[in-house]
C-alpha cells in the first residue's frame, strides 16, 4: 500500500521561495562582482559582459530549479519516517537516484565547471552510490569547442600569424574536457606538439557558476543542518583556479619531470614555453591509449596487472616520498605507451591539479600507512589526533584499507561475515552530521588523498590486479618516505644503490611480518578443527611464532 504523506506543502513552498529568491540576490551580487559599474547611472558595458551575465543567470536558474527541485523531494518523501526503519532506507535511496539524475541533467545542460564539479564529487568517497553511479558518465563526456573560437583564443594568445608558428594544426580535438581541448600540430621545425587551449570566457563564467554553487550549498545547509558541503566547494574552487592557470600547469609538470627523471617507467611530455601562456599549453606530443584499455594493451603485449602495479608505485611515489600529488589520475590523464626499456611506459598527462604536502604532513602520513598496514590501533588514533579527526580516526583503516580497526582480516582480503554485521551495527549509530564533521575537521591534503586513492583503486580493479598489490605498494613507499632523503643528482651511484637497498630491508621485515600473521591466522583456525590431543602441539607452534613476531615487528620504531 502507497504511503499517505502528510509533508505541509506551505512549508515547501516557504523553502523553495527561500531558494529562489536567494538565487536572485546571489545573481545581483555576482553581476556586480564582474563590472562594478554595471548598475550604476553611466555603466560602461560590453557586450560580452551582458553575454556572462545572461549566460550566468540561465545557468544559475537551471542550477537553483535543479536544488530546489531535490529538497522538496527529499523533504516531502521523507516526511514522517523513522530514520531507522527499512521504508527510510528504500525511499532514501530512490530519493537520491531521482536527485542524481536532475543533477545528470544540470551538468549535462550547464556543461564546464558544472561537469567539472560532479567530476569532482562523484570520485570522493562515502556519497551515495546513487550518485556516483548516475554521475560516472560525466568523466568521460566532453562536447568540442568550435575551432573558430578556440583559433581566437590562439591568435589571442600566441598572436596573429599563427602560420609562423605551425605547418599544421589539427581543427579537430584529439580530446576535449570540461574547460579545455588539445589539438596535435606540428610546429615549423617539424616537432610534432600537443596544443592544450582553455575555452573562451571561462574566468567570467567561473565567478558565476561558484557563486551559485556557494549559495546553493549554505541553502541546503540551512534547510538540512546535517548536511554540510562548504568544505567541498572550498576544496573544488581551490581546484579550479590551479586548472586555469597553464603557466602552473607547465611548472608542475616540469617538477613532476625532475622528480621521476630516473625512473625509466614514467614519461611526462616537455613544455614549450615559448608557445605557452595562462590559456594555451603547448608540449611534446606523446602517443599512446588510456591506461584502461585492456584491448590495446592485449595487442601491444602488454600485461595489464604489470602496468597496475607500476602505476600505483608511481603515485605512491607521489605521495610518500616526493609529497607532491597529482591529484587527477582519471584514464584520459595516463597513457600506456609501448614505448620504454621494460616494454611499456607511463605517460602523465594534465598537470593543472596538484596537492604539495608539508614535510610534518608528509611523515605522518608516512608512519599512518605503516600503521595501518600493521594494525597498530594505539599509532593510528594517536596519529588522529595529531590530524585533528578525534574518534573518527578509528575508522581510517576502514577508509583506506577495507577493514577495521580491530580487525583479523589479512591485508587485502574481504572482512568475515562477522565483522560486517558488527560494522554494520557500529555504523548505524553514525549520523549524517558525523560524516560531515569529519570530512570538516580532516586537512585539506586528505581530500585530494582520498579522491586519488579512490580513482586508482577503480583502476587497479579494472586492470584485473588485487588491492593487495596497492596496499603493499603503499607500505613500501610509506617506509622509504621515512627514510632519510637523496639526492640522486648530487650523492654517487654506489651510496644511492646502498641506500636504496638499505631501505628496503624495513619493508622486506613487512612482508615478513604479514605472512607470519596471516599464518597465525590459519593456526588458529586449524585450533578449531584439530583434536583436542594436537591442541598443545599447536599451541607450542603458536607461542614460538608469535615470540619471533615480537621479535622483529619492533623495526622502524
Amino acid at each position: 500500500m502507497a504511503r499517505i504523506s502528510k509533508f505541509p506543502a506551505k512549508s515547501t513552498l516557504i523553502n523553495s521561495f527561500y531558494l529562489l529568491t536567494g538565487a536572485g540576490a546571489a545573481t545581483v551580487f555576482t553581476v556586480h562582482s564582474l563590472n562594478p559599474n554595471f548598475l550604476t547611472t553611466s555603466p560602461v558595458v560590453t557586450p560580452a559582459d551582458v553575454k556572462a551575465v545572461l549566460n550566468g543567470v540561465v545557468r544559475s536558474s537551471r542550477a537553483v530549479c535543479t536544488i530546489a527541485s531535490s529538497v522538496v523531494d527529499y523533504k516531502y518523501s521523507l516526511y514522517g519516517l523513522s530514520v531507522n526503519s527499512d521504508e527510510y532506507s528504500q525511499v532514501l535511496s530512490e530519493v537520491h537516484l531521482r536527485s542524481a539524475k536532475r543533477v545528470l541533467n544540470l551538468c549535462e545542460s550547464n556543461k564546464g565547471f558544472y561537469v567539472k564539479a560532479a567530476q569532482f564529487a562523484a570520485a570522493l568517497r562515502k556519497i551515495p552510490k546513487e550518485y556516483s553511479l548516475t554521475l560516472s558518465p560525466l568523466q568521460d563526456q566532453a562536447v568540442p569547442c568550435h575551432f573558430k573560437e578556440i583559433k581566437d583564443v590562439l591568435i589571442s594568445n600566441l598572436g596573429p600569424n599563427l602560420s609562423d608558428i605551425f605547418v599544421s594544426l589539427d581543427e579537430q580535438p584529439i580530446a576535449a574536457a570540461s574547460i579545455a581541448q588539445v589539438h596535435r600540430a606540428v610546429l615549423k621545425d617539424q616537432q610534432e606538439v600537443a596544443v592544450k587551449v582553455q575555452y573562451p570566457g571561462l574566468e567570467q563564467q567561473m565567478k558565476f557558476d561558484l557563486a551559485t554553487m556557494s549559495f546553493l550549498s549554505k541553502s541546503v545547509s540551512l534547510l538540512f543542518p546535517e548536511y554540510r558541503f562548504e568544505w567541498m566547494i572550498s576544496e573544488f574552487t581551490k581546484n579550479i583556479a590551479m586548472e586555469l592557470n597553464f603557466n602552473q600547469e607547465a611548472k608542475n609538470s616540469e617538477r613532476t619531470a625532475r622528480n621521476f627523471r630516473n625512473n625509466n617507467l614514467v614519461k611526462v611530455p616537455f613544455v614549450l614555453w615559448e608557445f605557452t601562456t595562462n590559456q594555451v599549453l603547448t608540449m611534446q606530443f606523446c602517443s599512446g591509449g588510456k591506461v584502461d584499455d585492456l584491448d590495446l594493451m592485449k595487442k601491444m603485449g602488454i600485461n595489464p596487472i604489470t602496468v597496475a602495479k607500476a602505476l600505483v608505485e608511481v603515485f605512491a611515489e607521489m605521495i610518500f616520498v616526493h609529497g607532491f600529488l597529482h591529484g587527477d589520475p582519471h584514464p584520459g590523464n595516463i597513457l600506456v605507451s609501448p614505448e620504454g626499456q621494460n616494454g611499456f611506459s607511463l605517460v602523465l598527462l594534465d598537470h593543472g591539479v596538484y596537492k604539495e604536502f608539508d614535510e610534518d604532513f608528509r611523515v605522518r602520513y608516512c608512519q599512518l600507512w605503516k600503521a595501518l598496514i600493521l594494525l597498530d590501533a594505539n599509532k593510528i588514533l594517536q596519529l588522529g589526533e595529531q590530524y585533528g579527526v578525534g574518534k573518527y580516526a578509528r575508522y581510517f583503516p576502514l577508509i583506506f584499507t577495507g577493514r577495521t580497526i580491530d580487525s583479523k582480516s589479512a591485508l587485502g582480503e574481504a572482512m568475515s561475515v562477522d565483522e560486517k554485521k558488527n560494522l554494520r551495527q557500529e555504523l548505524k549509530s553514525l549520523k549524517v552530521e558525523d560524516y560531515s564533521s569529519f570530512m570538516e575537521s580532516v586537512p585539506s591534503e586528505f581530500l585530494t588523498l582520498l579522491r586519488t586513492d579512490e580513482l586508482l583503486k577503480s583502476l587497479v580493479n579494472k586492470l584485473g590486479s588485487s588491492q593487495q598489490v596497492r596496499l603493499l605498494s603503499y607500505a613500501k613507499y610509506a617506509l622509504r618516505g621515512l627514510s632519510p632523503k637523496l639526492n640522486p643528482q648530487n650523492d654517487s651511484v654506489v651510496k644511492v644503490m646502498l641506500a636504496r637497498i638499505w631501505t628496503s630491508i624495513p619493508y622486506i621485515q613487512l612482508r615478513l611480518v604479514l605472512e607470519i600473521l596471516e599464518l597465525l591466522s590459519l593456526v588458529k583456525a586449524l585450533k578449531l578443527s584439530v583434536s583436542k590431543n594436537f591442541r598443545g602441539l599447536v599451541i607450542s607452534i603458536n607461542c614460538l611464532l608469535v615470540n619471533f613476531l615480537s621479535q622483529i615487528s619492533v623495526f622502524g620504531t
